[in-house]
């Protein structure tokens, strides 16, 4: 049995029970099926099956999931597009798909298949046609070298792993997805935590609720009836903020993951303290999906401890781990993936320890990155946009904590001497090379930078240097 088989028989088991509900329209499992089947039928009629790369730029509906889990039937590779990508990125991502799923006409360069057009296709019953070593889904992050690093999973990864199957009687993922009555689900179909805990959702039987608006933290969790929601450090730090100065009814609140950056352990226990039991800490990476878990008032200091089917190993004080749900390898990258697969391991590239009751305690990054709203961005291609400005002579990128973002970018700049450079014009090379969200937070102005031990510029130097 092949991914997405077993989806699939959920969904006819209970055919009657809400699958997706926004404001008044509710999409049970078995229509959700039927779109499925719809779906199918219309990319086939498309020309397209096994192998073949669909970009999927849909909003956040039963429809796009739909043509997700259809992709998948087919056997065909599904590639997530987020939005606001700069134009450079767009048509790299692009440059690989046969065809792109949209809500709306878009000229992106390649044949376009509209939701509308799909979903009135006659059914087909869906009979997933995957192969297990071949690749189900790409996700593209930003890289090292300013191009995006697509990651790939296989039908493998996505039949075997944790996520996409019924949970193990008894197991942790079993009493994780009890709390999963009312998921929220918002922002993007192309983040792979929030499809991760969509399948969580849909395996213990809950509802993916969908707000009408963008949501309003902590309100929305309240006004919906959300058992179940992830949130990034910012939004913790904003529901905090309305916490201590007013009450929000939050007791059918079972399950609050936050994740994707560093939380300080302090924030953790005020947030056990305001939102109880339901508050937990977790930690995962696009390459392996969620890799532990704990409650946020216990296992103080550490991200928690490893998920069902995860194995872990430090290794020189790097964090390597092993799970049935890791990717399969940098999409067209064999020597990208080979820094960090090796027989079945997946170097975090996170410093940290296990303690002995069984806690993952992360203490630092080997790689050089700054996590921001929780998305990852590597420095160097930040480093080198700025450099290229003429008035640059080198340009420094550090990560520094940030209560809004979790984490910021801070650049520090040494000018040509003689000259002066302008920050909102180092700011616009950058948006213009990387996106918005690569902008660093603040520039600082140096005559020059440390050099460790090692002979390479002192990073933590750098980053000890700044004064609030």
């Amino acid at each position: 049995m092949v991914h997405p088989q077993a989806l699939l028989d959920e969904l006819r088991r209970a055919p009657d029970v809400p699958a997706f509900e926004r404001g008044s329209r509710v999409t049970t499992r078995g229509e959700l099926r039927e779109l499925i089947g719809r779906f199918t039928a219309g990319l086939r009629a498309a020309g397209l099956g096994p192998g073949d790369g669909v970009g999927i730029a849909t909003g956040v509906t039963p429809e796009g999931f739909a043509a997700l889990v259809a992709v998948h039937v087919l056997g065909a590779r599904a590639v997530a597009v987020r939005a606001g990508l700069p134009e450079s990125q767009l048509r790299h991502i692009l440059g690989d798909v046969d065809a792109l799923i949209t809500d709306e006409p878009w000229d992106a360069g390649v044949p376009v298949l509209r939701v509308g057009d799909l979903r009135s296709a006659a059914y087909a019953e869906p009979v997933p046609r995957g192969q297990l070593d071949d690749i189900a889904t790409v996700v593209f992050t930003s890289g090292s070298t300013g191009v995006p690093k697509g990651v790939a999973y296989g039908y493998r990864a996505l039949t075997e792993g944790r996520v996409w199957r019924p949970p193990v009687p008894g197991s942790a993922h079993e009493r994780l997805g009890a709390g999963f009555g009312r998921y929220l689900l918002f922002g993007s179909l192309a983040s792979a935590v929030m499809v991760e805990q969509l399948a969580v959702c849909l395996f213990a039987g809950g509802t993916a609720v969908i707000p009408e608006e963008l949501p309003d933290f902590p309100w929305v969790l309240s006004r919906l009836g959300i058992t179940a929601a992830l949130t990034t450090v910012p939004r913790l730090h904003q529901i905090l903020d309305v916490l201590r100065g007013e009450e929000v009814g939050l007791s059918g609140l079972r399950t609050l993951i936050v994740a994707g950056s560093p939380v300080p352990p302090h924030t953790l226990a005020e947030a056990a303290g305001r939102i109880g039991p339901a508050m937990h800490h977790a930690y995962g990476q696009t390459e392996t999906g969620m890799l532990t878990i704990c409650r946020a008032d216990e296992g103080i200091g550490s991200v928690g401890k490893a998920c069902d089917t995860v194995e872990i190993d430090v290794r020189d004080g790097e964090v390597w781990v092993r799970t049935p749900s890791a990717f399969a390898g940098y999409w067209r990258d064999p020597a990208a993936t080979a820094e960090v697969l090796r027989d079945g391991w997946v170097r975090t590239q996170d410093l940290g320890f296990v303690d002995g009751d069984g806690y993952l305690h992360l203490s630092g990054r080997a790689r050089d990155v700054v996590i921001v709203n929780a998305i990852i961005h590597y420095t160097g291609p930040i480093e080198r946009a700025i450099a290229a400005h003429p008035d640059v002579d080198q340009a420094y990128v550090v990560a520094v904590p940030d209560s809004l973002t979790g984490e910021a970018a801070h650049a520090f700049v040494v000018p040509v001497p003689g000259r002066e450079p302008d920050s909102g014009a180092l700011r616009k090379a950058v948006a213009a090379e990387l996106g918005e969200a690569a902008v660093p937070a603040r520039f600082s102005l140096v005559a020059s930078v440390p050099v460790a031990p090692s002979g390479k510029p002192d990073k933590a130097a750098l980053r000890a240097s700044i004064v609030d």
